[in-house]
């Protein structure tokens, strides 16, 4: 998957203009480079790359940057891919005016990131919505398809 990140800008979008756009058409700004990504994807190097209503795709490339003691990529990166794909799939549900936060989520690391399994894709999927709550699970997957490492969210819904 192309990256957009060369003209993405790296920021927070103020409350009052989130509180403008449905979930969707905020996620939708962070795909276009429209609005900016949070300052973590710019730390990590990932990039949100697709949306669609309960749906989110996360990209990364992973590199010597993300190296635990052990010599392959620490688990924070893979928490942080997954807890971002399942949290923005949930948002890209939420009307105007609405927020959420993530409450908790698990994962689990099936095969070992290094720099050299490539670009690894982080897809979120929404598994309910209700009025307060949300849940939602997440892959990683290699170019192979291969899974990587998976998990789930329950995430707080709420007026913003």
């Amino acid at each position: 998957m192309p990256s957009h990140a060369a003209r993405k800008t790296y920021g927070t979008v103020p409350a009052d203009r989130r509180k403008e756009m449905s979930g969707l058409e905020f996620v939708q700004g962070l795909v276009e480079g429209t609005l900016p990504l949070n300052t973590i994807a710019r730390t990590l190097g990932y990039d949100v790359n697709e949306v669609t209503n309960g749906r989110v795709v996360v990209t990364a490339t992973p590199n010597d940057t993300h190296l635990n003691p052990s010599g392959t990529v620490h688990g924070g990166l893979a928490a942080t891919l997954l807890d971002s794909c399942m949290g923005l799939a949930i948002w890209s549900t939420l009307e105007k005016g609405v927020s959420q936060t993530t409450l908790e989520f698990k994962i689990s690391l099936v095969r070992p990131i290094t720099p050299e399994t490539g670009l690894i894709k982080a897809e979120g999927v929404v598994l309910n919505r209700g009025r307060r709550v949300g849940t939602a699970e997440g892959r990683i997957t290699d170019d192979r398809g291969r899974l990587l490492a998976h998990g789930t969210t329950t995430c707080l819904i709420f007026e913003s």
